[in-house]
Formats: C-alpha cells, sequence, structure tokens
C-alpha cells in the first residue's frame, strides 16, 4: 500500500472520531496539542485505524504515536509486519 493512500486514509479516520476537518489535518498535525484529542478519543483513534486497515495494533505501542505523519510510518510498519506472517 502506497504511503498517500495510507496518509488519505489515516486522515478520513481523524476526521471522523475527532470531527475535525480533513482539510485542518497537515502531517505534522499532533493529535492531542493541535487536533485537541483526549485520551478516551486515542483509544478510539486506535481502534479506527485498526478497522480501516484491518490490522492489529500494540495498543501501548500506538498509543505513544503523537502526530499524524507517526501514526502513518506505524500504520506501515504494522501492515508490512502482518503481511509478513
Amino acid at each position: 500500500m502506497e504511503r498517500d493512500e495510507i496518509m488519505d486514509r489515516v486522515c478520513d479516520v481523524v476526521s471522523a472520531v475527532l470531527g475535525v476537518n480533513v482539510g485542518d489535518i497537515t502531517p505534522q498535525s499532533r493529535f492531542v496539542e493541535d487536533l485537541g484529542a483526549e485520551s478516551i478519543q486515542s483509544i478510539e483513534l486506535v481502534a479506527g485505524f485498526e478497522e480501516e486497515f484491518e490490522i492489529e495494533m500494540d495498543e501501548e505501542a500506538a498509543l505513544q504515536v503523537k502526530s499524524v505523519d507517526d501514526a502513518v510510518d506505524f500504520i506501515a510498519d504494522v501492515i508490512t509486519e502482518q503481511q509478513d506472517e
């Protein structure tokens, strides 16, 4: 899967969970500081990413991800790992 596609889908999930306009989300956007995510929403984001990409993420590791760009990298790594299994 191409990185651009992952980015678009991550932005769609972030928009849906946090109620933020997709146009306001940049790769540098930080979930808490810039997009206003609260702790429960962070868990909802992880669940949303898992559903969107049909992957299973380590929740503790996933909750350490702070920005949209970091989330794209994290998800790309998980997709690669799970394809290799």
